[in-house]
């Protein structure tokens, strides 16, 4: 007995040891943190580069901009524009505002030569249903506009006709509206199959283009579960509306689809139905996979990033500067991100760098995906940026940028935090090395860049947007992919095109192809384009003449003419690609930089196709053209809604093949991925390998790596180990500090188009 009281004492005893050990280790912890100094919000060290304020000619519109280029085209009583809140197809409708960008030889006299500050002027977009056209106007001067310019013939070369407009909200107002009369006349069958009712709906997801030839607007709508994740929720019903008329009471339906069975009509469904001559869909409650609630609570914060001695880079309106960079940005509601007169060490290596188009090719055997290429540009890149997600989309301390849109709307709408800017240590050395042979040493460096981020959510796609600005002189475009797949119900031969991912649901195979427009100038505007490779030569060794071996050897070109520069996929290309300048480094090579595309896209549609004429920059991995103010994108607004009888047809630009030996030149890079959807891809298709970009590298143009002055080097010998002057993570220790954070917002779901409201 007594030996169980001594166990049970000592038993005891322990216990309140390890208690009051981790009692003792948290107040130590605390007492520590709170001794730990607030990291500083103020700049330790100043700036390299100065801010330019001359940068606003690259600047977005203001909300006054907007609001006074809205009111002056509403007073032209000559243009006929309608005020309502919400426009039907048949109305004229104001619909995009947006900067139009001034000229390139225009702003580069003003940034260079001290010429006069280049027109600030707007583009306007007006629908006009009435009349059965589309117009783009250029209104100027702002602020306080006093003209308006018709500029479409010029930019286009032809008139738009109405049917290649957007899908407006109004216009998606009356579909709905008659998706519902749809619904209430096939009730039996909409209960039975899908348990619809008064508070129980289906959701719509459309194909595009819509139709099969010029003039078409006949579009597939498919039907989801209205659940989390809808896109991977297909029932099998599938309905063609002719929305071709501007006018609603002239809609129709011209075929349904039911569980892979084609009707002409709705009274021919419901006849064959309630006869038993159709194979029915039994309603069946389905789990909610699509969700993106965590299945279990999270238990710790992940790494955070955080800046010891404040920020290394600047924002100031649209103007960074960073280190050695500095440059202005924009977003563009319908292209999205870009950026202007890009400088390192104050020389301009771009002059704009921007995304073009972002393009997908679905394969199905169902109407809703068969002929299905979206368009992204024609819908809006840009329009659908919406608030980042501190901690998540970008680092938590990086920095926000609000942006306002005027596209589809009443009135100029702002989104919040929209952009983000953040230094980001990428993971790995840039350059290091460790010498154990001779002069036994240390040198490195951590890969500190610049990012400057969008996010975009068009549809069921989310794409990360971002470009990259290292201190070794070289910048990265790059775009990963995101969000929920496109699915379609599961019915005899849809494996032929795809994977099963979800009960009675295909993940269709499609293709992702995204276009960025290079602008490089190397040392000014007079530029050239070469290439350069390897080939084994067979050689004789000089000390044994002999004998021989086979040896790489440099391959060098410069490309004459645009058909020569216009380097397709499906031929070899050569792995150097140089936009250079006929100036030369300390050693005599030519300036130049190189592009380096990283891509893994599947085939180009085929040429014969009567579509691929409004996607023909695809064709491409890079097209190199001369520059001309006439030829600013590689697609346009209308491709998609028109895609037979493109207004932009890119191969247009190559086709005149003008000479590109010492001219102002733009690169058209194409990049991308085939994306085979799989079971991982449920609920989300994550980033990891689903993406693609293009590097710009500095070739020759140095005479040497120039983040070798970079103040983030370090370099250790036997002996200074410990030392501070070339190593400044020897006293990181000492200088620890604790973040200042803001609080946790969000207001994303703010303004948010609510379809629910229309029906």
């Amino acid at each position: 007995m007594e030996k169980k009281r001594m166990n049970s004492l000592v038993k005891w005893t322990l216990i309140l040891f390890v208690l009051a050990s981790i009692i003792l280790n948290i107040v130590l912890i605390g007492i520590h943190s709170s001794r730990a100094p607030k990291c500083s919000a103020q700049r330790v060290h100043p700036l390299r580069r100065k801010h330019d304020e001359r940068s606003a000619v690259f600047a977005d519109l203001s909300r006054e901009e907007y609001l006074q280029v809205q009111q002056f085209m509403l007073k032209q009583n000559n243009l006929e524009i309608s005020t309502n809140q919400i426009t039907k197809p048949s109305d004229n409708f104001l619909f995009l505002i947006e900067l139009s960008v001034p000229k390139k030889a225009d702003v580069l006299a003003y940034l260079d030569r001290n010429g006069a500050k280049p027109t600030r002027e707007a583009t306007v977009v007006v629908f006009y249903g009435a009349k059965g056209y589309i117009k783009e106007y250029v209104v100027g001067r702002l602020p306080n506009p006093t003209y308006v310019n018709d500029v479409t013939m010029e930019r286009y070369h032809a008139e738009l006709p109405i049917n290649a407009r957007t899908v407006t909200i109004g216009e998606y107002n009356l579909l709905f509206q008659f998706l519902g009369d749809v619904f209430s006349k096939l009730g039996k069958i909409m209960k039975e199959s899908f348990d619809m009712g008064p508070d129980k709906q289906l959701n719509a997801f459309e194909q595009m283009p819509r139709g099969v030839r010029t003039g078409d607007r006949k579009t597939w709508i498919s039907f989801f579960r209205d659940m989390s994740g809808m896109y991977i929720h297909p029932v099998g019903f599938e309905v063609l509306v002719d929305h071709q008329s501007v006018n609603a009471s002239e809609w129709k339906v011209e075929k349904l689809l039911y569980n892979g069975q084609y009707f002409d009509s709705i009274d021919a469904l419901k006849d064959k139905y309630d006869k038993d001559l159709v194979k029915k869909i039994v309603y069946k409650e389905s789990p909610d996979y699509g969700s993106l609630k965590p299945r279990n609570k999270p238990l710790q914060v992940g790494p955070q990033l955080f800046n010891a001695e404040g920020k290394r880079y600047s924002v100031s309106n649209n103007h960074v500067v960073y280190m050695d960079w500095s440059f202005a940005f924009g977003l563009s509601a319908l292209t999205g991100m870009r950026v202007f007169d890009v400088r390192f060490n104050d020389e301009r290596i771009l002059y704009e760098l921007s995304v073009q188009e972002a393009m997908s090719v679905y394969g199905s055997v169902t109407p809703g995906m068969i002929l299905t290429k979206f368009l992204d540009s024609s819908i809006g890149i840009g329009r659908f940026a919406h608030e980042l997600v501190r901690g998540v989309d970008c680092p938590y301390e990086a920095s926000y940028v609000d942006t306002y849109r005027y596209i589809d709307v009443p009135k100029p709408i702002r989104f919040r935090n929209t952009i983000c800017i953040f230094e980001h240590n990428m993971g790995q050395p840039l350059r290091r090395h460790f010498s154990d042979f001779f002069h036994h040493s240390y040198g490195g460096m951590v890969n500190s860049a610049l990012v400057f981020r969008t996010i975009t959510a068009i549809g069921n796609y989310d794409y990360i947007w971002d470009f990259i600005f290292y201190q070794s002189g070289s910048v990265e475009a790059k775009v990963h992919a995101t969000g929920y797949i496109s699915s379609s119900y599961l019915v005899d031969g849809a494996l032929r095109h795809g994977h099963q991912v979800a009960e009675k649901v295909l993940g269709n195979i499609h293709t992702h192809f995204i276009n960025f427009k290079v602008d490089l100038d190397v040392l000014g505007v007079k530029n050239f384009f070469q290439t350069k490779d390897m080939e084994y030569v067979n050689v004789s060794l000089p000390w044994m003449p002999d004998h021989y071996a086979m040896v790489p050897q440099l391959v060098e070109k410069q490309l004459k003419t645009e058909k020569e520069a216009a380097l397709r996929y499906d031929t070899k290309t050569p792995r150097y690609l140089h936009i250079s300048s006929n100036k030369t480094n300390r050693w005599g090579h030519q300036r130049s930089y190189r592009l380096q595309v990283f891509s893994f896209t599947g085939d180009h549609l085929p040429e014969s196709q009567a579509e691929e004429r409004a996607i023909s920059w695809a064709r491409y991995k890079v097209a190199i053209t001369k520059h001309k103010d006439g030829e600013q994108t590689s697609s346009s607004l209308y491709s998609q809604n028109n895609i037979w009888s493109p207004a932009v047809d890119f191969s247009k630009y190559i086709e005149d093949n003008e000479s590109i030996e010492d001219e102002d030149l733009v690169a058209w890079v194409t990049t991308g991925f085939l994306h085979i959807p799989h079971s991982e891809d449920i609920p989300n298709t994550v980033t990891v390998g689903n993406g693609g970009g293009v590097l710009l590298r500095p070739h020759n143009y140095f005479d040497m790596d120039p983040s070798i002055h970079s103040a983030d080097s370090v370099y250790l010998s036997p002996g200074s180990e410990d030392s501070c002057d070339s190593n400044r993570m020897a006293c990181l220790a000492q200088e620890t500090c604790s973040p200042v954070l803001e609080p946790f917002t969000y207001e994303g779901f703010d303004g948010v188009i609510k379809f629910e409201d229309w029906v």
